[in-house]
């Protein structure tokens, strides 16, 4: 990966997206050496959960003094569910880590382990550097970097066949006449979770990466202002493009990852033609097909050039996802870290996730086109931004998200969905 790329934001500048037990945080060290660590991941079923089971085995075996005890929620749930676990000191030992502005959060409460001296020099020859900006913040390394996920379009090449769709559309303008293409045909063009907030919010933060440049977005990053006019602008694109109905019939209420009926179901299941997502999305897809294996057909196009804005051509969102170890986990949390980033272990991690790995050895593994093309995508990239509700924080980054879906629903129009997230700011 090319480490000149550039991450928003006064902390992504320096750094770059289940029930609670009784006791979470149990890491335990006792006089006969034995330690206890808990993990919370977000698959829930299928090879990614399967994934962490097998890589903990492995671990323990390596490692007989060390236990992991593994908890999977629902990706939507983990944020509020982590945030309150570690404001009450009761964190979790491992955790998955989305970076920018709630890392720093994290950093900042003194609630994460320092791993800058603790990971191991061959780590580093198969991690690259840039991908360890994504998790750096104030010049220490706070979590270990695991995939690359940006975003962009999935998409069923035969649903797009079968509307006459010769090329993965290269403008907005393209993509409106596909929309009106595969409508003719009776499905869904676009897929959209806007049950779950972010998926839909997605939608904006592309407009606004093409509308904005990236020195607008590292200011507002900074400042959280959304002053800049090109804000504005990409509410009204949004706004423009969703008025022809491009997305599912329900939307408003279907989820974005939980089962057949949710965006990701609907294109598994040739419901719907594409659905824009970050780059976890074919393992998603994967799970939810008939006989749960990867879509055949699927393909992957970065979001369109828009005409006018001012964002560079060709810059793409996303991030990388990583782990984190609370301040108050053993030393041997930072080895199990260690040992997940190995080879091995992340060609594991990327036959159970579908999902492009962070390690370079591991990438050359990968075989899907529509994975090589999200890496072509990510790597020619003249800029790249963190998802913008992980850069502005959890308490604002969710007030613009539910903004968004607002304005999508008719209960406000762009002006008033930026209004909405300046005073979102204002609260902090």
């Amino acid at each position: 990966m090319k480490a000149k790329k550039l991450l928003i934001g006064a902390a992504v500048l320096a750094a770059g997206s289940l029930a609670l037990t009784a006791c979470s945080g149990t890491s335990d060290s006792s006089s006969n050496g034995k330690v206890s660590m808990t993990l919370w991941q977000n698959s829930t079923t299928g090879p990614g959960q399967q994934y962490w089971k097998d890589a903990i085995a492995a671990f323990e075996k390596a490692n007989p003094n060390v236990t992991i005890k593994m908890q999977s929620i629902q990706n939507e749930d983990l944020d509020g569910k982590l945030q309150t676990a570690l404001n009450s000191g009761d964190a979790p030992d491992i955790f998955l880590q989305r970076g920018g502005g709630k890392m720093a959060a994290m950093v900042q409460a003194g609630q994460l382990m320092d791993l800058t001296d603790k990971v191991s020099s061959d780590t580093k020859k198969v991690i690259s550097s840039g991908s360890f900006k994504a998790e750096t913040y104030q010049d220490k390394v706070w979590a270990m970097p695991l995939a690359v996920l940006p975003g962009g379009l999935f998409y069923s090449k035969d649903l797009f066949n079968a509307a006459g769709i010769t090329e993965a559309p290269k403008t907005i303008d393209d993509l409106s006449a596909d929309v009106q293409k595969l409508k003719g045909t009776g499905v869904a063009p676009i897929a959209l979770g806007a049950k779950d907030a972010w998926p839909a919010a997605h939608w904006f933060y592309w407009f606004a990466l093409r509308e904005c440049s990236g020195a607008t977005m590292q200011k507002t990053a900074d400042s959280k202002s959304f002053s800049d006019p090109c804000w504005t602008k990409a509410a009204q694109d949004l706004q423009d493009f969703a008025a022809q109905k491009p997305f599912n019939d329900g939307f408003l209420t279907t989820s974005a990852q939980q089962g057949a009926g949710s965006s990701a179901g609907l294109v598994a299941n040739h419901k719907a033609a594409m659905e824009l997502m970050g780059a976890w999305d074919p393992g998603v897809i994967a799970s939810l097909t008939p006989d749960q294996k990867p879509l055949p057909d699927l393909g992957f196009y970065p979001f369109p050039e828009l005409s006018g804005g001012k964002g560079e051509p060709g810059s793409i969102m996303g991030g990388v996802d990583g782990y984190s170890c609370s301040v108050k986990a053993p030393k041997e949390c930072a080895d199990f870290l260690n040992f997940i980033a190995t080879t091995p272990q992340q060609i594991n991690y990327y036959k159970a996730f579908n999902s492009p790995p962070v390690n370079t050895d591991a990438q050359k593994e990968v075989t899907e086109p529509y994975l090589k093309d999200v890496l072509a995508a990510y790597n020619k990239a003249p800029y790249v931004s963190q998802w913008l509700d992980t850069v502005l924080g959890q308490n604002i980054g969710n007030a613009l998200n539910v903004a968004v879906v607002d304005m999508l629903a008719g209960k406000t129009d762009a002006k008033g969905m930026i209004q909405a997230a300046n005073d979102a700011a204002k609260k902090g």
